[in-house]
């Protein structure tokens, strides 16, 4: 992509559509980022960002993926990097293995979760309240 001032937009910009209409069988692998608005059914291994847009439906024997955001409808284990994004409406089932997880109302998912990438060295629950809101208060100011 390109701006008026000629220079190149970052490539975490890029987004590749499969459109409504598009239906693609077999096995996924992209860096940037992929919108999937229609139907996909195999395997999906990258190291971008996927977005399955509401109305799309992702059947898979596992995804791969750096971050992922669902609206529509996607069945299969699920590994996201980053984090899980399941926005309003959103149907996933399967299991998920992420570094974060946000579900928000309306959503139906059916699995279980596994978090990752937690800094094992800070455990708050281990802490006496006491001393978390005063090392808070010695922070904020």
């Amino acid at each position: 992509m390109v701006t008026k001032t000629g220079s190149r937009k970052k490539d975490s910009l890029r987004e590749v559509v499969l459109g409504e209409s598009t239906s693609f069988n077999g096995f996924l692998r992209f860096r940037e980022t992929l919108r999937i608005r229609g139907k996909f059914k195999g395997t999906i291994e990258a190291t971008g960002a996927l977005i399955v847009d509401k109305g799309a439906l992702v059947e898979a024997d596992h995804i791969s993926v750096t971050a992922l955001t669902v609206s529509g409808t996607v069945i299969g284990a699920i590994h996201a990097i980053d984090k899980v994004d399941m926005l309003q409406g959103a149907d996933v089932r399967g299991d998920i293995t992420a570094a974060r997880l946000r579900i928000a109302d309306g959503v139906l998912f059916d699995g279980q979760c596994s978090m990752i990438g937690a800094d094992k060295d800070v455990e708050i629950f281990s802490r006496p309240t006491e001393e978390i809101k005063a090392e808070l208060q010695r922070i904020g100011g």
